[in-house]
């Protein structure tokens, strides 16, 4: 059996207890960049750890060659998982994977993960959500297919919604910023970008449409974009950095 299996967003107690499971029981564990390392300590002695993990363009295995690998290790091994940050099916290759196994009759189950979506706001006292305030949210990639000629975001639909949050786009932030603008977002509209979000390393910096851009330039990632309203609530709501310094 394959389990596609989220690891959440980098904070090693947002593993759920299933997720945990599988993992105390792989034979193999076939992990991204995003998975917290800490987490391979949890398996069992002689387990197998192979590290697929993607960053900045540069890939150990392009998605097809991972995909190929997960069925491989499906004919040597009893119990696969296969790792990722956040949540499998949130721009994480996860139905593509699960479809190569279909495809060649291999079972696999999915345990969802927290994603990052959702999680790392909170982390940074942000509520993607937030009565009186925005009533629906939007996440989006800043990493479009390659083998699409044209942009796949469609800007125009943007400019209705209440919370947006860019994942992935720190090196597209001055583009995400122009586009938004384009289709009328004020300039003055509540931005923070969260880096190493839900991590000991978390940072966050908060600004403008207008001057986002420039604030968030230098940082590591992974990082988060979000835009909206409810970023004016973070004063009020930041209980991490709280948590870390007492």
């Amino acid at each position: 059996m394959v389990y596609l299996t989220g690891a959440g967003p980098g904070d090693i107690e947002l593993l759920t207890i299933k997720a945990l499971r599988v993992i105390q029981n792989a034979d193999v564990i076939i992990y991204d960049r995003l998975a917290n390392a800490d987490i391979l300590k949890e398996a069992k002695s002689g387990c197998e750890f192979i590290y697929v993990g993607k960053a900045d363009g540069k890939h150990i295995l392009p998605q097809d060659e991972i995909n190929q690998l997960i069925y491989d290790s499906s004919l040597k091994y009893e119990t696969i998982v296969r790792l990722k940050g956040g949540d499998p099916f949130v721009f994480g290759r996860g139905g593509e994977e699960g479809i190569f196994l279909h495809e060649r009759k291999i079972g696999f189950e999915v345990i969802p993960g927290i994603s990052s979506a959702i999680s790392v706001p909170a982390y940074a006292g942000i509520p993607v959500t937030h009565r009186g305030i925005a009533v629906s949210f939007r996440v989006v990639t800043a990493h479009e297919s390659p083998l699409k000629p044209n942009t796949q975001i469609k800007w125009e639909s943007f400019k209705n919604d209440d919370t947006l949050i860019f994942l992935m786009g720190l090196s597209k932030l001055e583009h995400i910023c122009e586009q938004l603008l384009k289709i009328g977002k004020p300039k003055d509209l509540p931005c923070a970008v969260i880096s190493k979000g839900s991590t000991k390393d978390q940072k966050v910096v908060v600004g403008t449409l207008e001057d986002i851009a420039l604030k968030a330039k230098g940082l590591p990632t992974p990082a988060l974009t979000i835009v909206g309203e409810v970023v004016t609530l973070r004063e009020q709501l930041k209980w991490f950095e709280q948590v870390q310094g007492s």
